[in-house]
């Protein structure tokens, strides 16, 4: 289906966009998530798990663009991947009281990429019926 691999695709280029942000500038982007005063390794650290996790996410999202027969698996993925954001943010939100604003839009993307993934998952499988 063409609107799942268009939404993939833009989750994808969502998710390169941060992995370059996170790798070109990990100590900014550490700091805006609430991480403070990292040294080079932890530089390292996050430019590791940011940087390099984000982008390995993106090229399972983007996929589709060049291999149509893997819409299904990137969008299970995205559900999956999303889904457990959501969940771990949900018990972090509850044992964590001084969430920063930036971190908070941060919940509401992962919110609304893992409603929106959960909804074009039912429109593929509509269309498939």
């Amino acid at each position: 289906m063409l609107i799942a691999r268009i939404y993939l695709a833009l989750v994808g280029v969502l998710y390169a966009a941060l992995a370059f942000y996170c790798s070109l500038k990990p100590g900014e982007a550490a700091q805006k998530v609430g991480f403070e005063r990292l040294g080079d390794s932890g530089k390292s650290e996050f430019l590791t798990v940011y940087g390099g996790l984000e982008f390995g996410l993106a090229l399972l999202l983007l996929a589709p663009v060049v291999r149509p027969a893997t819409t299904g698996y990137a969008l299970f993925a995205c559900i999956a991947v999303h889904g457990s954001l959501v969940a771990f943010r949900a018990v972090s939100v509850a044992f964590y009281r001084d969430i920063s604003p930036f971190t908070t839009r941060l919940a509401i993307g992962e919110w609304v990429i893992f409603l929106l993934s959960l909804g074009v998952w039912w429109l593929l499988r509509r269309s498939e019926a």
